[in-house]
């Protein structure tokens, strides 16, 4: 079998991460495509670093530019690389644009796709990320969900038992791995000036919450108010250079006393994340990070693809409304109660998708399509 690993995002880099270690430690053969979503250094080549990851065979540099463009042209390149490398099955993980594009190539040339975090779903279409994880559900031969109701999506939406296996989330893996590695090399603690438990991680990058100049000034407002009711904490907004240009392009001023920091390394962000007194995020991911390290999570959304942390208690939901961000915030900040559960996996979700994909392939034998006629 070999496997053609696509990423082109921080989290799709840190998720394939365990991928590509269990593909070493199998000797399965494989090659990394990055499709260059994420391109500035401090969302990328970082990570390569600290997770101490080959670097990827193929980088197509299409990052910065529009929706529709980015599909075309990281499928177009795709196909070409593809039609060379011809590859069993193409991995993809998540629901970015380079998952959709990468499931799109492949399919144009018969070869088979795996869909790591299949399942998932925050049943709001307007989110682009629903129509790029429920498209490439569709168009997948194996569909890895990472918990129990990922599987159940799938089963009540009609996919058939013989495409569906659980096998928890990589992300398990990748924080039981990187979490001590963490503990001994980052400094960022002392270089913030920041105390364990006596500060609150921020991060924001959804197009639905800054991409809309109301949902962004209420999110910044809702932020700011909540800072101002706990004086005794440090409140650290790790700003995603998408969010930094919205913030810019709407002329909107950040509150002065607030702590703003550039992304950082996995190592790093993974230190600031264990050591927070609390978490609020749009994003999917830090839901997930956030349970496995227990740390109570606010999420500014009003629906969420990770239902789990919230039923646990470990999550709530927010939305970008001022007073109900504050509301929450409040909420978390005085539980003290939270039985913590994760239930994302063994922390072993790599070695299973890689096990039940060799065996697929070996019962399931089919030619690759002649790549070179198409």
């Amino acid at each position: 079998m070999k496997l053609a690993i696509v990423l082109g995002t921080r989290p799709e880099i840190i998720k394939m991460a365990p991928i590509v270690n269990a593909c070493k430690k199998m000797n399965v053969d494989f090659f990394i495509l990055h499709t260059g979503q994420h391109y500035s250094e401090n969302m990328d080549s970082v990570f390569f670093k600290d997770l101490e990851l080959p670097q990827p065979d193929y980088n197509l540099g299409v990052g910065n530019q529009p929706h529709r463009k980015q599909v075309g042209l990281m499928t177009r390149h795709m196909l070409e690389v593809f039609k060379q490398e011809k590859p069993d099955v193409v991995i993809v993980q998540g629901d970015t644009i380079s998952v959709l594009s990468g499931t799109l190539a492949a399919k144009r040339l018969g070869i088979k796709v795996a869909h790591h975090e299949a399942g998932l779903r925050s049943h709001d279409p307007s989110m682009i990320e629903e129509t790029n994880r429920v498209t490439t559900d569709h168009l997948s031969d194996f569909l890895f969900a990472p918990t129990k109701e990922a599987t159940k999506n799938l089963v009540e939406e009609g996919y058939t038992s013989d495409r569906i296996f659980e096998t928890g989330n990589t992300i398990v893996d990748a924080v039981l791995y990187a979490k001590d590695l963490a503990e001994k090399k980052s400094k960022i603690l002392e270089k913030l000036d920041l105390v364990k438990g006596k500060y609150v991680l921020i991060t924001a990058h959804r197009s639905e919450n800054v991409d809309k100049r109301t949902n962004l000034k209420d999110m910044i407002r809702g932020i700011e108010s909540t800072a101002a009711s706990y004086p005794e904490l440090t409140f650290v907004y790790s700003m995603h250079p998408r969010t930094k240009k919205m913030i810019d392009r709407f002329g909107l001023n950040m509150p002065q006393h607030m702590k703003i920091i550039e992304p950082v390394s996995f190592l790093d962000f993974l230190q600031l994340e264990t050591h927070a007194r609390l978490i609020m995020t749009d994003s999917g991911g830090l839901q997930e990070e956030a349970c496995i390290l227990k740390v109570p999570c606010v999420t500014m959304r009003l629906n969420t693809e990770r239902p789990e942390t919230v039923r646990l208690g470990i999550n709530t939901l927010a939305g970008t409304h001022p007073d109900m961000i504050r509301a929450k915030v409040k909420e978390m900040m005085s539980k003290d109660n939270i039985e913590w559960k994760n239930p994302f996996g063994d922390g072993k979700a790599a070695e299973h998708i890689l096990e039940i994909l060799e065996k697929e392939m070996q019962t399931q034998p089919e030619k690759v399509a002649e790549l070179t006629n198409q």
